[in-house]
Parts: C-alpha cells; structure tokens; sequence
C-alpha cells in the first residue's frame, strides 16, 4: 500500500510541478528558476548573488546570467549590500507587480487539482501535508529551497517556516 501511495504522490507532485512550469510560461515567458527567483527576491531581504545561487541551487556563472536578465528584464535591481563586496538583490515595482501575477497564477493552476475533492476533503488534505511537511528534518537552506515558490501571504502557520535573512 505504502508504494501504491508514493507513486501517486509522486505523480501528483509532477502534475503540479507541471502547471506551474505552464503557468509561469504564461505570465513570465520564462521557466526555469526565473519564477523562483523573482518569488525569493521578492521577499525584500535584498539577498546577494550567493544567497539566491544557493537557495535555487545554481552554479555562480547560472545566477550571474539569471540576475543579468532579470535586471535587463526591468524587474530586479542592484543596489549595495551590507557588505562592501556584495551587491543586494530588490524587485522594481515591475518585478513586484511580475511576482503578484505569477504566485496569483501559481494558486490557480494547482487549485483545479483540488475541484473533485469535497469540502472536508480539502481540509483532510490540508491537515495530512501539514503534518507532512512538519515531519521533514531540513536546514533552514532546505526550508528556503522548499517554499522558493510559496505565496507566503496564504501559507499560516507554516510548517516548515524558511527565514529568508540568513545568508547560509
């Protein structure tokens, strides 16, 4: 029974990796770790090259192109960080607006998936991922990985709460 479960979580999961991907096509014409990147950034800790390269889990060279062309896109901005070296990452209004529109239609592509399932269904579901995610021992590098796409304006109390200030 166990394996009839993760195969179908599993295929489930590839639906929904599946919608967002088409999703983000849509509103971004980008996929890839482009939406990931505008959701991270977006959360205003003006995080440095390094910080998103290690949450989205590229090469340096992969996030100095990615962070090239969403500044070149009108969406990111470079300002100083704290430290001298470093540059701090920040949506322009553009890239918020771009944000918005992609976490809106990230909800909106998944929630087809939940239109069979009664009320009480929905809440059982609810609770069992829950419970789910809270039972994963991960790094707060894991938890920011994790919730790279979350609409964190929906999500209360988290079960795998991701602190976006921290740089390791």
């Amino acid at each position: 029974m166990i394996d009839r479960t993760a195969n179908l979580l599993g295929v489930v999961g590839l639906a929904v990796a599946d919608r967002i991907e088409q999703a983000a096509r849509e509103i971004l014409n980008h996929a890839g770790e482009t939406p990931a990147a505008l959701v991270v950034i977006g959360y205003g800790m003006g995080p440095s090259n390094d910080a998103l390269r290690r949450t989205l889990g590229l090469s340096h060279s992969g996030t100095v192109r990615l962070t090239d062309r969403l500044v070149a896109d009108g969406l990111v901005e470079r300002r100083k960080g704290d430290d001298k070296r470093a540059v701090a990452l920040f949506l322009t209004a553009e890239g918020m607006a771009a944000r918005e529109k992609l976490l809106d239609g990230r909800i909106a592509a998944i929630t087809p998936l939940l239109e069979g399932l009664e009320r009480e269904d929905v809440a059982q579901l609810d609770g069992l991922l829950h419970r789910l995610l809270a039972s994963l021992e991960t790094s707060d590098l894991e938890r920011r990985t994790l919730c790279r796409l979350c609409k964190d304006s929906v999500c209360t109390n988290c079960p795998i709460p991701a602190d976006f200030r921290t740089e390791t």
